[in-house]
């Protein structure tokens, strides 16, 4: 595991899978430093990657979402975002080089649809980001969907209690401003949206090419 090109890289000298189910690999590693010394415990674990969708509608409203977050026990506001599909079922593992897991353009339609009812044909790649470098190993996608128009209600899974709001920009940027949007892989998908608007459409981020 450790990177030789690197001087600065750690070796993973054993790790043990305390909780290893269908939702989550949580483990407890121990690591060498580049000095040689080792150390222990550090703690990580193996969630599934997921997407973030910055949805406007032709108004130019933005397309969020209100639900509670039980890390911080608060209801928050974001914008619609969830796991990308893994063929086993499994809420852990990378999908980025398993070829049988959902495309993550794909996943960003499904999600955009399922929390919100919105669609949209112009869609834009704007990252793929690490969640937590410092204790996860999945990625977020990050997109924008502009001229986002209703097709249908939502189609909530069990576990998901959220309503939808409309804000313009400008509220979005006082909730941001004032602690109120507290998703921060998702204040950064804003930032980036707003910073290059005209963008072609994304690709398959998700996929390596042929």
């Amino acid at each position: 595991m450790k990177n030789p090109k690197d001087p600065l890289a750690w070796e993973e000298v054993s790790t043990e899978h305390i909780i290893q189910d269908e939702w989550i690999d949580f483990r407890r590693s121990t690591w060498r430093f580049p000095d040689g010394s080792e150390f222990e415990p550090f703690y990580s674990y193996s969630r599934r990657d997921y997407v973030v969708i910055v949805a406007s509608d032709p108004e130019g409203n933005y397309l969020c979402v209100r639900q509670f977050r039980q890390g911080i026990r608060q209801v928050t506001t974001e914008f619609p975002a969830g796991g990308i599909e893994r063929k086993d079922g499994k809420e852990y593992g990378s999908t980025r080089d398993d070829l049988s897991a959902e495309d993550a353009l794909t996943a960003a339609k499904r999600e955009l649809r399922e929390e919100t009812g919105y669609e949209s044909d112009e869609w834009e790649h704007l990252l793929t980001v690490p969640s937590n470098a410092t204790i996860a190993d999945n990625y977020a996608y990050l997109f924008a969907a502009r001229n986002c128009r209703k097709v249908s209600g939502q189609d909530l899974d069990e576990t998901e209690f959220l309503n939808l709001n409309k804000l313009p920009a400008e509220k979005i940027e006082e909730l941001i401003a004032n602690g109120g949007f507290q998703q921060a892989v998702h204040v950064a998908a804003w930032l980036l949206s707003l910073r290059s608007p005209d963008r072609p459409l994304a690709g398959n981020p998700a996929k390596k090419p042929d």
